[in-house]
């Protein structure tokens, strides 16, 4: 969705990537429920605190809703195995990829994960996907190449690996099951 310049800590660091907007709002009219699953371990370390984070999903949602586009849902896991914060330095099940997060999201919002995609840039996220019974989605930008460089070329679990979250859409929409209806 954006650029990730490491842990973030300016909100004038926020850079998207020029499809994203178009990529939501497709996934939106399709009748898709967007969720955002995000490992925030910069609390644990003390690099930002939590009003930062919230800060930047506003702006993110913000910029979504004025391009026609909706993200339903912002989760994340504070916790880092190395934090400086000792209540945040904990075997958790909320940091990815394990599935606390998506499942928290699934039952909130009603959601089959049999039917639902995890796209990302990091081989955790498809090993969430794996974790949770999704379909998982690798994305080339981001961290993308240097992931799939260090695994050889391919990511063990990936439905597919797409250039970009555009393309990663496409192949959603042409792969997902046809009982979901679309918003009107």
């Amino acid at each position: 969705m954006i650029h990730d310049p490491g842990h973030m800590r300016r909100l004038d660091d926020l850079r998207w990537f020029p499809w994203t907007i178009d990529a939501l709002r497709l996934l939106n009219r399709a009748g898709f429920i967007v969720i955002v699953v995000t490992n925030q371990g910069g609390i644990g370390l003390q690099l930002y605190d939590e009003s930062f984070v919230h800060a930047v999903h506003t702006r993110m949602t913000e910029v979504a809703a004025a391009g026609g586009a909706r993200i339903d849902g912002w989760y994340f896991c504070p916790h880092h195995p190395n934090a400086t914060i000792p209540m945040l330095r904990v075997d958790c099940d909320c940091r990815k990829p394990r599935p606390k997060l998506v499942l928290q999201a699934a039952d909130e919002f009603s959601i089959d994960v049999s039917r639902s995609f995890v796209v990302g840039d990091k081989v955790s996220d498809v090993r969430l996907a794996g974790n949770v019974g999704a379909t998982g989605v690798m994305v080339r930008t981001g961290h993308g190449e240097e992931e799939l460089a260090k695994a050889g070329g391919s990511i063990a679990g990936a439905a597919l690996v797409a250039a970009d979250l555009i393309a990663a859409t496409s192949w959603i929409l042409a792969h997902a099951d046809r009982s979901i209806e679309a918003e009107p």
